[in-house]
């Protein structure tokens, strides 16, 4: 059986009687380092982390106080524990240091079969405190792969049933990260760097509602009649439900949140002209906001039954200036003006994910 290895402990005491004391108590069973004063023991310390620190109130230069009050102001060094061991012991100087984050404190002279044991229940917590942060961290990290997971698989179904291009939704997310980062910078306390990933993640649900389209309208080569295209309209309801029904399992706060908002409001438009409410306005939630526009320039730049594909000059001037059916009043103004400034990024996408027809 493997050795373990000592634990390593930093003593900083300017006596030499009571460095000489602990030396003789510890060593056996610990790795100890002494610094005689506070600014040799923070050098020590930033040199080689201790798993312990055992700390005198009263030295030359730096006292005690201000070195644990440098060690718990760390991020590196604030869960190392400290103890207090020294003979300035009255009940206000122990508040003191309990307040500034000491594990413990400990009047002189002191009692070697005591400090043992306060040195190994104060490791032992230690130990059992780094146990329980792994296992959470352990755990969030399972938790994302099952909301990854569970996005990609509905992203996976939808795009089974998607009529239109193969590469349309690695498209769409790559124009949707693309657009939302410009405008985090209008909307900094939305667009966080998590909304913005949770965001692109949730983008391919968009059209998952066309899974309950029928066959022959959702695959039919031709321009669609006007009841037929009404039946169209039903996916993004049809995708909203399905989804709200998935976060019942999951709670208020799902992750599914955007995903169903954006699968119910991508075919909305600024103007109210769009579907299934004809909602106007900033009534749109902004995730649907910036897929909409996304969507659109893709439907442009590609190939349908009933029209070629537009260049991505064309398909910004319509975005922009308007055409038959597309009027720039469909998109909102701020999210047009970021368009106008990312549409060289959305033409290199489209090329990397061009459709192999």
């Amino acid at each position: 059986m493997q050795k373990m290895s000592k634990k390593n402990l930093l003593i900083v005491d300017d006596t030499e009687i009571n460095i000489e004391v602990l030396l003789n108590t510890l060593n056996e069973d610990y790795t100890v380092r002494v610094a005689v004063d506070g600014l040799s023991a923070l050098r020590s310390v930033n040199q080689n982390l201790p798993d312990l620190v055992l700390l005198d109130v009263v030295m030359p230069g730096m006292d005690g106080f201000e070195v644990c009050r440098r060690l718990k102001e760390n991020s590196d060094t604030k869960d190392i524990p400290v103890i207090f061991l020294t003979s300035l012991c009255t009940p206000s100087n122990e508040g003191k240091g309990l307040a500034l984050g000491a594990a413990d404190y400990i009047s002189m002279p002191f009692n070697p079969e005591l400090i043992k044991a306060r040195i190994r229940n104060h490791l032992d917590l230690k130990a059992h405190r780094d146990s329980l942060e792994e296992l959470v961290k352990q755990r969030t990290h399972e938790l994302e792969q099952t909301k990854d997971a569970t996005i990609a698989s509905m992203a996976i179904l939808a795009e089974y049933r998607d009529c239109e291009t193969g590469k349309h939704i690695q498209r769409t997310r790559c124009y949707v990260e693309c657009l939302a980062k410009e405008l985090s910078l209008i909307y900094p306390d939305v667009l966080t760097p998590e909304t913005i990933d949770l965001l692109c993640q949730s983008t391919p649900l968009h059209d998952i509602g066309k899974v309950g389209i029928p066959d022959s309208i959702l695959f039919k080569p031709g321009k669609l009649s006007d009841a037929e295209f009404s039946e169209i309209k039903r996916h993004t309801l049809i995708g909203s439900e399905a989804i709200k029904k998935t976060k019942m399992f999951l709670g208020t706060n799902s992750f599914l949140n955007l995903a169903q908002e954006i699968a119910e409001f991508h075919h909305e438009r600024w103007d109210g002209s769009g579907y299934p409410h004809g909602l106007k306005g900033d009534e749109i939630p902004l995730s649907g906001r910036i897929v909409a526009l996304c969507d659109v320039y893709d439907a442009l730049i590609s190939r349908r039954p009933y029209k070629p594909p537009f260049t991505h000059e064309e398909a910004v001037k319509i975005i922009t200036i308007g055409d038959e059916r597309t009027k720039p009043e469909h998109f909102s103004p701020v999210i047009t003006d970021a368009f106008r400034k990312v549409h060289p990024e959305f033409k290199r996408i489209a090329a990397r994910f061009k459709d192999n027809v």
